[in-house]
């Protein structure tokens, strides 16, 4: 029983009812002080006291329409009003409508969707699918990326929040360096270099046996382990080592898809049409928990004849169907994927001025809406503010940075040494200099900190 809370404020209230009957996420549940959200609109957070926050980081990376958008809401309460379920073995307009929609947009002969619950079970029904088709073993993918909180998409995942789980870790999942020009594991610059973090891959495929590799697993572009930009041709080459070995590619675009980096899929950047597509988070904007798995026409074609040995309860959901068709239109109506794109280029713009008044700023990634500043404390040796799996107790300054975010009204995405730029698709040129101006102000605190 809890005690007795009468006396506080709604806000109060409803924070000490989280408090005492839910967990967190990664987290302490100790000492932790969330934002109580009442109400949100736009790109817009309000808590009970009336305090606004603006999202630059679209919840956790996934609201990219915005929030409160209406037409959503609509929509969900038409189809829930004609029917809220039926089991994956039924049918409803919402979902060969969605299905059609996702071949239309996606890159090359990708044409079928297996609809999940959201992007780790997509990640996980992913390789089981590469390794019931090519009849393989082995998995491929890079340290520093996250798949997903599941033990198959956490363990393809490189993210130390695996690692209290480790002994439980699935089998048959190597990992390889990641091409981390910033901090190259080569000692290479990109202008000189000779893709040694593509070779690194190929010997890690003849080591392993290309005959026992089903498949290699890679971001669209990478997220919230650092937005690591890729070299030009990066996936280009690893497409061709796919192609040479006969290997399977299967672009993760959870957080990268549906607009994010000024593309539909990040892929389409590369020019790159891998064999699988695992997707989430922007399918819906967040509105409603909805995955996807796409599959190029071959693999959808071998098992005409075979049975699809994967399901869940809640595949291709109708109300979530439904919700995501609507999110999709909004995209094209809104003309948001292209906002994305010059609004994108202008945090550039922006955030260079902000790398000449800012020492602790050592480098800047970004790719339309989906970027962050890595703070160091001497840019020539480029030591972090915080190492990669930092503990709580190298975490001094970059939590003051955090607390500053939050107090001056900005919701953003701090890890280690990062601070995320990833706002929704519809935000203007004043909500970026808004948000901006706040983090121009928090970082003043890790200067403090600069060695140089």
């Amino acid at each position: 029983m809890a005690p007795e809370t009468a006396s506080l404020s709604a806000a109060q209230q409803v924070i000490q009812d989280n408090l005492d009957y839910t967990l967190f996420s990664w987290s302490k549940q100790k000492g932790i002080a969330p934002i109580a959200v009442k109400h949100a609109e736009g790109v817009y957070l309000y808590d009970y006291d009336g305090k606004r926050y603006l999202d630059f980081s679209s919840g956790l990376i996934n609201v990219n329409i915005g929030h409160g958008n209406q037409r959503v809401t609509r929509a969900v309460m038409q189809q829930m009003q004609e029917v809220s379920y039926v089991t994956p073995g039924c049918v409803t307009r919402a979902r060969g409508e969605l299905g059609k929609k996702l071949a239309a947009i996606a890159p090359g002969p990708l044409n079928k969707t297996l609809f999940t619950t959201g992007g780790a079970e997509a990640v996980e029904n992913a390789l089981k699918l590469a390794r019931l088709y090519t009849g393989r073993s082995k998995i491929i993918a890079r340290y520093r990326a996250f798949h997903g909180a599941s033990y198959g998409a956490m363990t393809a995942g490189g993210d130390p929040r695996k690692l209290p789980h480790d002994v439980q870790q699935v089998p048959n999942i190597i990992h390889v360096e990641d091409p981390y020009c910033y901090r190259c594991p080569w000692g290479k610059e990109i202008t000189s270099c000779s893709r040694e973090c593509v070779s690194h891959i190929e010997r890690v495929i003849e080591f392993e046996g290309p005959e026992n590799i089903a498949a290699i697993l890679m971001e669209g572009e990478s997220g919230s382990s650092g937005c690591i930009k890729y070299p030009p041709d990066y996936l280009q080459k690893v497409r061709a080592l796919c192609d040479h070995y006969n290997i399977l590619l299967i672009a993760d675009e959870v957080m990268s898809g549906f607009g994010r980096t000024g593309r539909w899929f990040a892929c389409d950047l590369h020019g790159v049409a891998p064999d699988m597509i695992v997707t989430a988070k922007g399918i819906t904007a967040g509105y409603l928990p909805l995955g996807a798995l796409i599959v190029s026409d071959k693999i959808a074609a071998y098992f005409d004849d075979k049975v699809l040995w994967l399901g869940l309860t809640y595949s291709a959901h109708p109300v979530c169907c439904a919700a995501a068709v609507e999110v999709l239109q909004i995209y094209e109506d809104e003309q948001l994927v292209a906002n994305a794109v010059t609004m994108g280029r202008y945090i550039d713009e922006q955030v260079a001025r902000l790398q000449q008044q800012h020492p602790s700023i050592g480098d800047f990634r970004n790719t339309g809406l989906l970027g962050c500043l890595e703070l160091v404390k001497n840019r020539a040796t480029k030591a972090p503010m915080a190492r990669f799996n930092a503990g709580a107790e190298e975490m001094a300054v970059m939590n003051k940075v955090a607390g500053k975010l939050k107090q001056l009204g900005l919701y953003a995405f701090v890890r280690w040494n990062y601070v995320f730029i990833a706002p929704p698709l519809c935000i203007t040129r004043a909500q970026v200099d808004e948000g901006l101006a706040m983090i121009s102000e928090a970082i003043s605190i890790a200067d403090e900190q600069y060695e140089g």
